[in-house]
This record gives structure tokens, C-alpha cells and sequence, in this order.
């Protein structure tokens, strides 16, 4: 052995370069999307060309932000349910507290469907 590294295969090409020529607004509008997608702009240009669908990762990190809304009311839940069992009737109404509960609830059932909607139609 000398120690000599073997050369990396040079990267190939995709395929064939098709040009398109934009306007400097255009250019960044769709480095814009393409980076919405988590995409270059070739290959952005090339998902929209082959009618691919196009995944935003902005909405990804929306239902990430869901999910830590989602767990935060949760924890309020269990905080208002604890006080209701140490110190029920001090301070608010038992039922306005009850119904609070319920309403938090509520909201996370609906923000586990939004977010099942968002990611599924993100497959």
C-alpha cells in the first residue's frame, strides 16, 4: 500500500440543464418557495414541472409549534385539576374552574386534528 487515498467518483449530473429565464423578482420568489419546501431551486423547479406535490417544511415546524401549545394546556389542565382537589371552592367557583377544564380540553382535541390534517396531507 502507498497511502494514497483513492480519488472520489466525481459527482454526475442529473440529467440534461434546461434553462428558463426569470426576472430578478422571480429568481427570488422561487428561492423563496424553494426553501419553503426544504428544496433547492432545481429541484423545486423540477417538482413543480413534473406536477410532484411540494411539501412545506414551514408547516411541519407550525404543527411542532401545535404540539408544544397542545402539551402546555395540558399542563395548565393538571394544574387547575390539582387545585381543585387541594383547594376546591377557594378563590374561583368549583364549576367556572370545571368548565375552564373542559374548555382546555377541547382545544386539544382540536389542535391534535389540525395537526393530523396538516401532516397527513404533507405524505
Amino acid at each position: 500500500m502507498t497511502g494514497e487515498q483513492p480519488e472520489k467518483p466525481k459527482a454526475r449530473r442529473r440529467g440534461k440543464p434546461i434553462e428558463v429565464w426569470v426576472s430578478d423578482g422571480e429568481k427570488e420568489l422561487i428561492t423563496a418557495r424553494a426553501a419553503e419546501a426544504g428544496l433547492s431551486r432545481s429541484g423545486y423547479l423540477r417538482a413543480v414541472g413534473l406536477n410532484y406535490p411540494i411539501r412545506s417544511v414551514v408547516d411541519l415546524v407550525a404543527v411542532g409549534d401545535l404540539a408544544k401549545v397542545n402539551g402546555d394546556l395540558g399542563r395548565v389542565a393538571g394544574l387547575l385539576k390539582l387545585w381543585l382537589a387541594e383547594k376546591r371552592g377557594h378563590g374561583a367557583k368549583a364549576i367556572d374552574v370545571d368548565t375552564l377544564m373542559i374548555g382546555f380540553r377541547d382545544l386539544q382535541v382540536e389542535a391534535r386534528e389540525i395537526m393530523g390534517l396538516i401532516v397527513k396531507t404533507h405524505k
